[in-house]
């Protein structure tokens, strides 16, 4: 009797252990679908910001020689320039990287109303000069509107109407105006890596005062991406522009495309704020 008893309690602490590991197991099941659920619904905070109003226009372009461009196009008004000390597809923030840069210092001029974006004005690399070499520093005077690349050493030298109401940011020049001698230029200002295949990034704008950022998805020499810009941007109508920092810092971001160049954090970016 004892024996014939305990087959069925045995089956019955089984039933009854089964029934415990199916509850826990339809718990997890519901509660994993409901954290899917809340995170599908819950935008990322950086794609909060991204969502923003901004006024940009975004386009890529393949150029005749093979090289696709990815393009911000806005006003110089609506750019500033800060420091991120991060990848630009991880800030949440819409715009390209900026100038060189070594470590955590700023190797060119990245500076905001005369205030250097990367430390106090008297600081190494906080932004004050592009050190070592003058070179082409794009521009914008906010009390005429206007863009120029001035080849400067120092941010003190830069001329503008306002020096509380302007931004500066430092790169290579491009001397759109002069295909003859552009490349002695940059010479000259000693453009890093100018033969090798790179990805590239610059900033250029034409006679109506469009600011284009541009980041090349493609690698290529630095003639081939002046090239790839000059037949494929403005229709015609480029004024002037500079190179900004390349390769793996070529970085660009927007709703429209991430290019996160080789994932390597950069110091400055030019980001679109309105």
């Amino acid at each position: 009797m004892q024996e014939k008893e305990a087959a069925p309690m045995g089956r019955r602490r089984m039933l009854k252990v089964a029934g415990i590991l199916l509850s826990i197991l339809v718990v997890l099941a519901i509660m994993l679908y409901l954290m899917i659920i809340a995170l599908g619904n819950r935008a990322p905070a950086d794609q909060a910001k991204l969502d923003q109003m901004l006024h940009y226009t975004y386009f890529s372009k393949t150029a005749v020689n093979g090289m696709k461009l990815h393009v911000l196009q806005t006003k110089p008004a609506y750019i500033t320039l800060e420091a991120i000390h991060n990848n630009v597809t991880l800030t949440g923030k819409v715009g390209i990287n900026g100038g060189f840069f070594y470590g955590d210092q700023l190797l060119s001029i990245g500076i905001v109303n005369s205030i250097p974006v990367n430390g106090g004005a008297r600081e190494f690399g906080a932004g004050n000069e592009n050190v070592k070499y003058a070179r082409g520093t794009l521009v914008w005077d906010g009390a005429s509107d206007t863009l120029s690349v001035q080849v400067v050493n120092q941010a003190s030298e830069l001329k503008v109407k306002d020096h509380t109401r302007f931004w500066a940011q430092g790169g290579i020049s491009m001397s759109l105006d002069d295909d003859e001698k552009w490349m002695e230029q940059t010479m000259s200002e000693n453009a890093p890596f100018p033969d090798d295949d790179r990805l590239r990034s610059a900033a250029v704008y034409d006679d109506k005062g469009v600011l284009y950022l541009i980041v090349s998805e493609t690698k290529g020499s630095i003639a081939m991406f002046r090239e790839a810009i000059v037949t494929s941007i403005g229709d015609g109508g480029l004024v002037d522009g500079i190179f900004l920092d390349g390769d793996g810092s070529s970085q660009m971001l927007s709703k429209e495309a991430a290019l996160p160049g080789d994932n390597r954090p950069v110091v400055q970016m030019l980001r679109i704020v309105k």
